[in-house]
């Protein structure tokens, strides 16, 4: 799917397209009030002032219907600039405009767009006419609160997208449809493979299917960092209210954090890993021929999210964190994170993912350290992407204050993007602290610090997985490899059985489906559940001492003996590495 924002073709139209939106809503609607109307990755919304009228499903076709209208009618859209005063003038009996006026500076040029006989403050650009909004779709309504605040008055927001083309049109509400198909909380439920409580928002509970994806995807990760010399350390979920003042969390980041109380002393359970990482790193003195260290952990932290914010697996309260933190000198920075590159890359060609790779630099206000040591962290990372044959894209400006960072956004099967991946240089938490390694000349030198993740979290990485495998994982990652059914348990059963027991003791994940049933019915549900080969025994099978499968998603049947099955399976299995 296109990032609208991106596009900037495409953003102008979809602005102008909330605009269009807007007017006609203020035909159908006498005395609405508008706050925002921005451009998002999706398209465009409209927060909406109705008073006491509430937005249906009938109401969005009204207004699509008046949007085409006015449309048609060709009208041209003028662009006016006014001063602060004017536009105070302009817009008085407004409050949603007059506040936002009021937060421009006096002397401040105002601009605002009109088109017919609708007129709201804007930056703009715009089209030149309403003409050339042909092709949009409104695509959903929700409730949101004014300035995001819960306790300001709660307006309606309608969500809507446009494009150039017909075409292009469709396509976006044909990968919609599929994305609809492949929500992994619908299919988390179908699949059995995770749950939420209304005891514990926000905290997902692993069934055990979705535990074998879990513990597969674990085993997977600590695989991976063996090969690249990684150790592995396991930090307390609380610590003291001590640490994560001296790491800083207790002054920018208490409000997300969960706090205790033990022995009468304030305990927090962690919201990042980093700080109790740096204390096994301290537990020992460390030379310069200790460098670079790489150290893992799969750290449960916890976060006090906002409840609209949850989302599945995506936002949740709490994750596990494929966490690393790499201690290092100046001068490996580069060859380190050239490794972390090929090593990112690697992880995502398992599961089919493509990528790119975005360079956050310094912030122009509200950093710590040199102007020349963050230059020179800044062309590490990018000489870094020009070793690892990597392109990317500069983000200015987005580093955190402590340093700068490379972030990982993946593109799945739909084509949507999600931030995952990340490399973190922190000039922070070292100084803090006061680390150090002996160097070659008995000094006390301030190592470099990288933190970086590789899926993100497990709870996030598995939902994306969902999404972009639509439930169907690959033979290496399904909970259920082979499910087994005999076409008729008086005669075939009992050799169901024999396979059954054979498939176990080679390490195939495997069901056997003895359910009292019609054959067609326990075959659609095989397929329902995505299970990706479903074997089928019946007397040609049982006759010639071999075994007929399907696999998920085809209609075509295939026979063979079963020790030519055990190695078509293992080698699949093998194949994603």
């Amino acid at each position: 799917m296109k990032n609208i924002k991106e596009d900037s073709r495409l953003s102008v139209l979809n602005h102008s397209c909330a605009h269009l939106m807007a007017q006609a809503i203020n035909r159908l609607y006498p005395g609405a009030m508008f706050w925002v109307g921005p451009v998002i990755e999706e398209g465009f919304y409209y927060d909406i002032d109705l008073g006491d009228r509430v937005i249906t499903d009938e109401d969005i076709d009204k207004i699509e219907k008046e949007m085409k209208k006015i449309s048609k009618d060709g009208k041209r859209i003028y662009r006016e600039e006014l001063t602060k005063e004017e536009a105070l003038e302009k817009f008085k009996g407004d409050p949603y405009k007059i506040d936002l006026i009021n937060n421009f500076e006096d002397g401040t040029i105002i601009s605002c767009y009109t088109q017919d006989d609708f007129t709201d403050l804007c930056r703009g650009p715009h089209v030149d006419t309403v003409k050339e909004l042909k092709y949009f779709k409104l695509l959903k309504f929700s409730g949101a609160y004014f300035k995001g605040d819960a306790s300001n008055k709660m307006l309606q927001r309608i969500y809507g997208i446009c494009f150039e083309t017909e075409a292009d049109l469709n396509e976006h509400l044909h990968l919609l449809e599929e994305a609809k198909k492949r929500d992994h909380k619908k299919l988390g439920r179908e699949l059995e493979l995770f749950m939420m409580s209304e005891y514990g928002p926000g905290f997902p509970f692993f069934l055990p299917k979705g535990m074998i994806i879990r513990n597969l995807l674990e085993n997977y990760w600590y695989q991976e960092h063996t090969k690249e010399g990684y150790e592995f350390i396991k930090t307390p979920i609380m610590l003291s209210r001590e640490l994560w003042e001296l790491s800083g969390h207790w002054l920018n980041y208490k409000e997300n954090m969960y706090t205790s109380e033990i022995d009468n002393n304030e305990f927090a359970i962690k919201p990042m890993n980093c700080p109790g990482g740096i204390l096994a790193f301290k537990n020992g003195l460390h030379s310069y021929k200790d460098l670079p260290m790489r150290i893992g952990e799969l750290g449960l932290v916890h976060r006090h999210e906002a409840s609209g914010a949850l989302n599945g697996l995506f936002r949740v309260r709490s994750f596990t964190q494929d966490d690393a933190h790499l201690y290092m000198t100046e001068d490996q920075i580069e060859g380190e994170v050239v490794r972390l590159i090929n090593f990112v890359d690697r992880v995502y060609k398992t599961f089919g993912l493509s990528y790119h790779i975005e360079l956050s630099t310094r912030p122009e206000e509200k950093y710590i350290g040199t102007i020349e040591s963050w230059d020179k962290s800044e062309a590490a990372l990018a000489n870094a992407c020009k070793k690892a044959n990597q392109e990317y894209k500069l983000n200015p400006g987005d580093g955190a204050f402590y340093g700068p960072k490379l972030d990982f956004h993946i593109r799945d099967s739909l084509g949507r993007v999600w931030q995952c991946g990340t490399i973190q240089l922190d000039a922070n938490l070292p100084e803090r602290f006061d680390l150090h390694y002996i160097d070659v000349d008995g000094s006390r030198k301030r190592p470099v610090m990288l933190h970086r993740t590789i899926f993100g979290s497990f709870e996030r990485f598995l939902g994306i997985l969902i999404e972009h495998y639509a439930g169907a994982f690959p033979l290496w990652l399904s909970p259920i490899q082979v499910n087994i059914i005999p076409v008729n348990n008086e005669y075939h059963l009992e050799y169901a059985k024999e396979i059954y027991e054979s498939l176990k003791k080679n390490n195939i994940r495997v069901e056997l489906d003895d359910r009292n049933e019609k054959l067609g019915y326990k075959m659609r549900e095989s397929q329902t559940k995505k299970i990706p080969y479903t074997l089928i025994l019946g007397d040609n099978e049982l006759n010639n001492n071999n075994v007929s499968y399907r696999p998920y998603g085809s209609q075509d049947t295939t026979s063979l003996s079963l020790e030519e099955l055990i190695i078509k399976l293992n080698n699949e299995i093998t194949d994603y590495q």
